[in-house]
């Protein structure tokens, strides 16, 4: 069924309104009888409108300059309501208004527009640590609008693969305060990453008519997770300290590595926490902030004691914690000075704990990854496969394996076929006989 509609426009001029003998254009667009007025900016000596036309009188070059903008202004608001109409949509004066001075959601949202949106949408969703990292991104696109678009903002309709691959080039030569070298290659590819989602919530709000993404493809680089041995654990374990303040922050590095959990759901963790499990062993039962994902994690003898020994401690006293509390920055510069007493000569970080639980405590104790997968609170098993690595010793006892199986079959081969010779001889002599 077709929708019928009225569609009218007409020019008028406000003689209620006259100032210096100047009386303001308007165009009154009118759809099924409801009408809306638009302003056109310009101003008129009042005398010299046509009333009935619609038109200014003469032949001078200011009423031909004036009559062809009415009639560019009509084709224009013309053509909006054809293009409406051909949509399908149900058209009304307001919106062909919109359309026409770029206020129409389709047509007049900006990139900033579509940010602050996505703030909004994101601010109850997401954990303050992801919306810090969307406020970097974005910080990085005003940035990059200013010094190398040189304006403060951009329709989205003006997105293509050209503002991609520039924003990308803009990236690599970013050198952050404070920072050893530029954004690395992944860095940048989160941002864009990010970017993505922001343009995409936009899309899927039919914002813009399409994906600027639609051909970009993002490419990651592999990189080695580091992690402790077994003989460096060790060797951090059983160090003494004169400091109190390092022995606290190596506590707390072991105890991420026995349970796997990420330093801001350590920080969290309280006496509450530890409960009684299926087995009747004591387990740690938490939130990921990072995903909300509940994680059970048995308690292993050197997390246990671990536990103990701050049951007590003034610090978790008065923060009613289950350890010592410090912030991220503190325990990470820490750890170095850790590394260096201990003799480990890799970049020791927190997050480092958990490569070492995943890999040298579960993993390469032939613990199924999807068990790993389970504590560590991933949502998909892909995201565990990361951290996933086999070590030499790994592979050193497996192909050890290996060699004593090929040793058996080869060996039961052997006194098969010895076997079958053997008895092919005696029916040989028996046959002779």
């Amino acid at each position: 069924m077709t929708n019928s509609n009225t569609f009218s426009i007409l020019f008028w001029i406000n003689s209620s309104r006259v100032k210096n003998n100047q009386a303001e254009i308007y165009a009154r667009i009118s759809v099924n009888s409801k009408r809306t007025n638009l302003s056109l900016k310009t101003k008129v000596d009042p005398n010299l409108w046509d009333a009935n036309k619609k038109r200014l009188k003469g032949a001078s070059r200011r009423s031909k300059q004036i009559n062809l903008y009415l009639e560019e202004v009509n084709a224009q608001l013309f053509q909006i309501y054809q293009d409406l109409k051909f949509k399908g949509q149900l058209i009304s004066a307001q919106l062909i208004k919109a359309h026409y001075t770029g206020e129409a959601t389709d047509k007049g949202k900006t990139l900033l527009d579509t940010i602050d949106y996505h703030n909004k949408k994101i601010a109850n969703t997401l954990t303050a640590g992801s919306i810090r990292n969307f406020g970097v991104t974005e910080s990085y696109v005003i940035k990059f609008l200013k010094s190398k678009k040189h304006t403060n903002d951009i329709y989205l309709k003006q997105l293509n693969y050209e503002f991609l691959t520039d924003f990308q080039m803009y990236l690599s030569k970013v050198w952050p305060a404070g920072h050893p070298k530029a954004l690395s290659h992944n860095t940048i590819m989160k941002h864009i990453q990010r970017l993505r989602k922001i343009v995409t919530l936009a899309f899927h709000l039919e914002w813009v008519d399409k994906d600027p993404f639609v051909r970009w493809r993002m490419s990651f680089e592999k990189t080695n997770r580091e992690f402790l041995s077994e003989s460096e654990l060790y060797d951090l374990e059983i160090k003494e300290f004169i400091s109190e303040r390092l022995d606290r922050v190596r506590d707390l590095f072991v105890f991420s590595c026995y349970t796997g959990i990420s330093y801001v759901d350590v920080m969290s963790l309280t006496s509450e926490n530890v409960v009684r499990g299926i087995d009747g062993a004591n387990w740690i039962m938490t939130k990921r902030q990072k995903t909300n994902m509940l994680v059970k994690v048995p308690l292993l003898p050197q997390a246990s004691e671990i536990i103990n020994k701050y049951k007590e401690h003034p610090m978790t006293c008065v923060s009613e914690s289950l350890l010592p509390r410090i912030s991220n920055e503190k325990l990470n510069m820490y750890l170095k000075e850790v590394a260096n007493f201990v003799g480990i000569k890799k970049n020791l970080t927190f997050h480092m704990a958990r490569h070492t639980f995943a890999t040298t405590i579960t993993l390469s104790n032939g613990v199924p990854i999807e068990t790993v997968s389970k504590i560590l609170g991933h949502s998909k098993i892909t995201t565990t496969q990361i951290y996933a690595r086999v070590l030499e010793t790994k592979v050193s006892t497996d192909m050890h394996q290996l060699k004593t199986i090929l040793e058996i079959k080869k060996n039961k081969d052997t006194i098969e076929k010895e076997t079958s010779n053997n008895s092919n001889t005696i029916k040989y002599k028996y046959n002779y006989v």
